[in-house]
C-alpha cells in the first residue's frame, strides 16, 4: 500500500490500558510496517498528555486532555469501572455531555483539515464515533466494536437513540465474534455485509513461553483485569479460599487496578489475604507476559466480556485458561482450544453484568472445582497451531482487506 494512504485512528479513552487500546496499538504497528501514513487521536488525563501508540512519532499523536482547565473531569471510560480514574457515562449531566461532544469536535476539526485522511478507523459504538460523519461526511469510516458500546446502551438508554441513529451512518463495523456482530446488526439496523467479524489477536513477540519458570511445585493462579464486581473478582477470592483448603501452598497473583469505592473495598480484601495473594498493580504488556510465564493457571471469572484477548495471551505464555462460559468465549474461543480451555457455568444475571446474588455460592464452588481440576492436570503441552487464528498479523489482514475495499 502506498505511503500516501492516510489513516486516522480515533479512540475516546487512554491507549494501551484496555483491550481497545491494545487493539489500537497493534493495528498501528502493523499498518506502519505496510507503509500507511497514520495519525492517532486519543483521550488522556493531564498527567499522561504524551501517550505512546505503536511506534508512531510523538507529533503524530493528538491527545484530547482531560482533568484540565477546559475539560475538568476524568476521561469517560467505556466500562463503569476502569483501571484508572474515569467518569461514568450514566453520571454525566446533559451539560457535560454537550461539552464533551463540542470538545471533540473542536479537537478533531483542525486534524481532519490538516491531515485529510483517506479513511478513519474509530473505536467503540458510542458518542465519539457518532460524531464522525458530521465532521467528515465524505470520508470512509470504519468503527471497531468492543462490546462495551452495546453495554453502555443498556446502562444509558437515554443516549441510545442518538448514538444508534448517528453511528449507523458509518461505513463498516468490525466485531469480535459472530454473536457480537448479530447483536450489533440488530441494534443499528444495518445490513450484514457492513458488519465484519475480524476477531481479536495477541502479540507473539511479547506473549510466548520462552523463559517459563514454574517448576517449584507451588500452584500459582493469576488474574489480570480491573478490580470490579462485574469481573467476578469477589467470587475469585472466595473460590481461591476454597481451593486453598485442598492446596494450602497455592498462590493467587493479581495484575491490574481500579478506582472508586468498589475497587478500594476489593483492594483491602486482597491485601488482607497476603502473602498467599500477591498484588502486582497495573502492568505493562511485557511485564504481564513475564508474570504469566511464572504462573500455571489463568482465571477470568467475568460476568460480561466481548472476546477476552487476555485468555489467549495467558495461554501463549503457558497458562491453563479458565473462564466463565460467556457467549463469545464459548462460541469463538472454545472450539479452537479443545481440552485446554476450562469453562465455568455463568450464574443467572439480573442485569447485563450483575449476577443473581443467590446464585453466587454455587458459581464460586464451580469456579473452585475448575481450578482444582486445572491444578491436577498440570503442565500444558505446547501447540502453536491452536493459537495461529489469533495472531495480530492474521487479524490485521482481515482489517486491511476492508480498508482497501473502502479506499
Amino acid at each position: 500500500m502506498s505511503q500516501q494512504t492516510r489513516i486516522l485512528h480515533i479512540l475516546s479513552q487512554r491507549p494501551s490500558r484496555t483491550g481497545s487500546g491494545v487493539t489500537l496499538d497493534s493495528i498501528v504497528r502493523l499498518a506502519k510496517e505496510m507503509g500507511y501514513d497514520q495519525r492517532v487521536v486519543v483521550g488522556t488525563p493531564k498527567e499522561d498528555d504524551h501517550p505512546v501508540v505503536g511506534t508512531l512519532a510523538k507529533e503524530h499523536i493528538f491527545p484530547l486532555v482531560f482533568e484540565s482547565e477546559k475539560l475538568p473531569y476524568p476521561v469517560p471510560g467505556m466500562s463503569d469501572v476502569m483501571p484508572y480514574r474515569s467518569t461514568v457515562w450514566s453520571t454525566m449531566s446533559e451539560e457535560q455531555l454537550d461539552h464533551y461532544r463540542q470538545s471533540w469536535r473542536k479537537h478533531l476539526n483542525p486534524i481532519l483539515s490538516d491531515f485529510k485522511p483517506h479513511l478513519i478507523h474509530s473505536h467503540h459504538i458510542w458518542i465519539l464515533s457518532s460524531l464522525l460523519k458530521d465532521l467528515a461526511p465524505n470520508t470512509p469510516i470504519v468503527t471497531h466494536c468492543h462490546a462495551t458500546g452495546l453495554r453502555q446502551m443498556k446502562l444509558c438508554p437515554h443516549l441510545t437513540e442518538s448514538v444508534v441513529k448517528s453511528c449507523r451512518r458509518n461505513d463498516r463495523f468490525f466485531v469480535l465474534h459472530q454473536g457480537h456482530g448479530q447483536e450489533l446488526q440488530e441494534t443499528l439496523q444495518v445490513h450484514g455485509d457492513r458488519v465484519i467479524n475480524v476477531g481479536a489477536g495477541f502479540r507473539q513477540d511479547i506473549f510466548h513461553r520462552k523463559g517459563r519458570t514454574t517448576e517449584d511445585g507451588i500452584p500459582k493462579l493469576v488474574y489480570a483485569g480491573k478490580y470490579s464486581h462485574s469481573k467476578g473478582v469477589p467470587s475469585l477470592l472466595k473460590a481461591f479460599s476454597l481451593v486453598s483448603k485442598e492446596y494450602p501452598n497455592c498462590q493467587l497473583h493479581i495484575a491490574g487496578t481500579g478506582t472508586g469505592a468498589e475497587a478500594d473495598e476489593l483492594r483491602q480484601k486482597m491485601e488482607a489475604m497476603a502473602p498467599r495473594l500477591v498484588l502486582h498493580g497495573q502492568l505493562k504488556q511485557d511485564q504481564l507476559a513475564d508474570l504469566f510465564r511464572q504462573c500455571d493457571i489463568f482465571v477470568l471469572p467475568s460476568f460480561y466480556e466481548g472476546l477476552p484477548l487476555v485468555l489467549i495471551e495467558a495461554l501463549a505464555c503457558g497458562c491453563r485458561p479458565i473462564c466463565t462460559d460467556l457467549p463469545g468465549v464459548e462460541a469463538h474461543l472454545a472450539p479452537h482450544l479443545p481440552n485446554v480451555l476450562e469453562l465455568v457455568p455463568l450464574p443467572p444475571l439480573v442485569s447485563v453484568d450483575k449476577p443473581e446474588p443467590r446464585a453466587l455460592p454455587q458459581f464460586e464452588e464451580d469456579l473452585a472445582r475448575a481450578i482444582s481440576l486445572a491444578i491436577k492436570k498440570g503442565k500444558l503441552t505446547e501447540d502453536e497451531k491452536l493459537l495461529s487464528p489469533f495472531t495480530w498479523r492474521a487479524i490485521f489482514q482481515k482489517i486491511e482487506s476492508q480498508w482497501q475495499k473502502l479506499l
